[in-house]
């Protein structure tokens, strides 16, 4: 007989974390400390990409 583990998913502590706003309909969190507007061009620059493979 086979025993299944439960799945444990661990969340990131998002009091941790800086929300970063994208567009009206995308937010990502950031570590505290980190740069805003370097993760923001990050996002924007690995959609295009994705879109560009397409």
């Amino acid at each position: 007989m086979i025993v299944k583990k439960a799945v444990v998913f661990k969340s990131p502590d998002l009091t941790k974390m800086i929300e970063v706003v994208i567009d009206h309909r995308t937010k990502i969190y950031i570590p505290a400390g980190s740069d805003v507007e370097e993760a923001r061009n990050k996002y924007l620059y690995r959609n295009a990409e994705k879109r560009n493979k397409q």
